[in-house]
């Protein structure tokens, strides 16, 4: 009998081995890549930060981007025109956002169209930003015949869009029954409970999603290109070519001006610090349980 069981164990060591070696494997490889990862992210944040800091002055957001060959300068009217093109994107796909959400949240199980808008939305949050810009630029600039700061802001708009949407679908999902429950028993309309009750239980989540949209269209290039386009003075007109700082940082960053490429490298860390706040923002400020 002894020996029975000296031999079963035997087998099952050899299998208990032989999966802590493959598990031991998947670490090291899941630890290598995560290594590397961070290595070259660092790399990244360092160079941005010692260049990006460099060119970092007053004039930088008191002056308006210098002519070719010239010195000086700044970014006032690139940081300007981002501000103005993203606010209005924001003020755009926030309600369009939130109310599709909504939406998807509450007849998502009931019918075909809110199954088609899901499947849109997904497919609009992995199209490629370009893909959109050109879209922008065929149905609005096109017929407009020419490059205006609305045009910007409707292609980062339909960029922001479907972050806010799956974002606030999600988080309407995670409300407990028991809380619609509870207010459908005082009488409360569908309408009522969606907007008062189950919206304002997440409300935290669903500003963080508009911030993570933000994030995300904050440093667009591509759509703006076809858009927006650029200015090299100041102005306040959406209807016209806008400056904003990631068209300016792309034609920066490749001139042989030894001023603009410093001044490219500190709209990029202008930029990249944005996005970092917002992130964190979103991840601290805004932070809220759902009640249970």
């Amino acid at each position: 009998m002894s020996q029975a069981i000296i031999h079963t164990k035997q087998p099952m060591n050899a299998v208990y081995r032989k999966r802590l070696l493959k598990h031991r494997i998947g670490i090291a490889l899941s630890v290598a890549a995560m290594s590397i990862g961070l290595i070259v992210l660092s790399w990244i944040l360092i160079t941005l930060i010692v260049k990006g800091f460099g060119a970092l002055s007053v004039n930088m957001f008191t002056q308006t981007t210098p002519a070719p060959g010239s010195e000086g300068g700044g970014l006032m009217n690139a940081i300007v025109g981002s501000l103005m093109i993203v606010g209005l994107s924001t003020l755009i796909s926030t309600p369009v956002g939130i109310l599709a959400g909504i939406y998807l949240a509450e007849y998502g199980e009931e019918n075909k169209v809110a199954a088609i808008t899901r499947f849109v939305t997904d497919i609009m949050l992995s199209a490629p930003s370009i893909v959109i810009g050109m879209f922008v630029w065929a149905l609005y600039v096109a017929t407009a015949q020419h490059y205006s700061g609305y045009a910007g802001s409707i292609a980062l708009a339909l960029i922001a869009i479907p972050v806010v949407v799956r974002t606030t679908d999600n988080m309407l999902r995670l409300v407990p029954n028991s809380l619609l429950e509870a207010a459908f028993a005082l009488g409360a309309p569908r309408w009522k409970v969606a907007m008062l009750v189950r919206l304002r239980a997440v409300k935290a989540g669903v500003i963080t999603g508009v911030l993570l949209a933000v994030a995300r269209i904050s440093g667009e290039t591509a759509p703006l290109l076809f858009t927006a386009l650029n200015n090299q003075f100041f102005s306040a007109d959406m209807n016209a070519p806008m400056a904003n700082l990631p068209v300016v940082i792309y034609g920066f960053a490749m001139s042989p001006y030894d001023n603009w490429r410093d001044l490219a490298w500190g709209g990029a860390l202008l930029v990249t610090f944005s996005v970092l706040a917002l992130n964190v923002i979103s991840r601290t400020l805004f932070s809220q349980k759902i009640p249970n």
